[in-house]
Order: structure tokens, then C-alpha cells, then sequence
């Protein structure tokens, strides 16, 4: 094998492993985003209020993915050196793994926020919001979905549909958890 050839090789497959964070991070970050747009729209709560618990749930959950991902993946590190396994130069790094976490909980995360705070900054004032939030989280859910489907080497329709229905029974969850909440508190 040439030179070039090992390097492609090693790139692929640094590529595959960090891919799976990245899927990992993304699918949490547009579940529990979308939740929380989903609960406070059930709870028939402000716009302001989606984006300030959207984004205090993006930013803090995100880093708690992000320090387990990495604490994860270091434990692990330490358990192989600890049992004298043979670790090999090709293992991945600890902080890159909580490093690609938390950037696709951060990108994919935003997603379901995109509608809300377009419409707040630009005062569009549009009745419609969760249904864009809605559609757009659930593109978020089938790219991320062919991503999962791509690292495992598994059916793409599949990878699809699974990642879809998570979305969409975590938001009907939140959704009417929100609903019963607020009409408990409301009277």
C-alpha cells in the first residue's frame, strides 16, 4: 500500500468513527430541542419563551452531551490501559469525541429553533410557527437518519424511518405533557 493510499485509509476511518459522534449528538440535539418547542407549544407558551428554553436547553444540554461523550470515551481509554490491551494509534481521541457531540448538538439542535427566532429578530409575526419548526426538525431527523443508517452500514430507509418515528414520539410526549401540564396549572 502507498503512502497516499494508507492516508485516505486512515482518514476514512477516523472519518466513520468521529461520524458516529457527530450522528450520536445530532440526533439528541433535535429530539430534546424539538421537545422543548413541542412542550411549550402544548403549554400554549410565548414565542420568547420557546427560544429562551430552546436555547438554555441547547447550550446546557449540549455541554452535558458533550463532557459525557468525551468522559465516555476517556473511561474507556483508561479501562484498555488499565487491562494492558493493546490500544492502537488509530483510537480515537477523547476530546474530539466530545468535540463532534457538541457541535452537531449545536447544529442540528437549531433546527427547531430556526422558525422562532426568524420570526422574532425579523418581527414576521407568523401563525404558523410550529408547523415550520415542525417540518424542518423533521428533515433534520431524515438527514440524520441516512447519516446513522450510512455509519452502520444499514438500510437507509430504515435509518430513516427510525430516526423519524424517535422525533416524532418524543415530541408527542413532550406536546402533551405540555397540553395536560398547563391545563392542570391553568384550572
Amino acid at each position: 500500500m502507498n503512502k497516499i493510499t494508507q492516508i485516505k485509509s486512515k482518514l476514512s476511518s477516523h472519518f466513520e468513527e468521529y461520524l458516529g459522534q457527530f450522528v450520536y449528538g445530532g440526533i439528541d440535539g433535535s429530539v430534546t430541542t424539538f421537545a422543548v418547542v413541542a412542550g411549550a407549544t402544548g403549554a400554549q407558551l410565548s414565542s420568547v419563551v420557546v427560544i429562551i428554553l430552546g436555547f438554555a436547553n441547547l447550550i446546557a444540554d449540549g455541554f452535558s452531551m458533550a463532557v459525557g461523550s468525551y468522559l465516555s470515551s476517556k473511561s474507556e481509554l483508561e479501562l484498555a490501559h488499565k487491562n494492558k490491551k493493546q490500544v492502537s494509534e488509530d483510537e480515537r481521541v477523547p476530546a474530539i469525541d466530545g468535540l463532534m457531540t457538541f457541535l452537531s448538538f449545536q447544529l442540528v439542535g437549531l433546527v427547531p429553533l430556526i422558525a422562532y427566532t426568524v420570526d422574532y429578530i425579523f418581527k414576521l409575526e407568523l401563525n404558523n410557527l410550529f408547523v415550520i419548526s415542525s417540518a424542518l426538525t423533521a428533515m433534520s431527523f431524515v438527514g440524520i437518519g441516512f447519516l446513522k443508517s450510512y455509519v452502520a452500514h444499514t438500510s437507509r430507509i430504515r435509518g430513516i424511518l427510525e430516526t423519524l418515528a424517535l422525533g416524532i414520539i418524543a415530541a408527542l410526549i413532550a406536546y402533551f405533557v405540555g397540553v395536560f401540564l398547563e391545563k392542570i396549572i391553568s384550572g
